[in-house]
């Protein structure tokens, strides 16, 4: 059984920013293509893990790539803006912090 809580929607919604982000990147025409494949496969799999639970501690590996790749996609901008992988930074690393009970938030996690 699934149990949909408000820390799993932000590690969703971030995970989907990121991936329309890459989307976008491997459309543009100054876009980098590398780093957008390398980023809607990162994003997919981020968001897949937190579906199946059977892989412990992978949303943690991929959260961080993630990070690593958004960064990396903000560095190297081309044809696209920088608004969205700033929103996917946030994000995941709201998403990380929240789920390492690093800070606690009552109602969240």
């Amino acid at each position: 059984m699934f149990e949909l809580t408000w820390l799993i929607v932000i590690g969703i919604v971030g995970g989907a920013i990121a991936l329309v982000d890459g989307i976008m990147r491997l459309r543009a025409r100054g876009g980098s293509t590398i780093v957008g494949i390398v980023e809607i496969v990162v994003a997919a799999l981020f968001v897949l893990t937190l579906f199946v639970p059977a892989i412990p501690w992978s949303w943690l590996v991929l959260g961080i790539a993630l990070l690593v790749v958004l960064i990396v996609a903000i560095v190297t901008r081309g044809g696209t803006g920088v608004i969205l992988p700033i929103i996917g930074i946030v994000l995941i690393a709201l998403f990380l912090v929240l789920m390492n009970r690093w800070l606690v938030i009552p109602g969240i996690n």
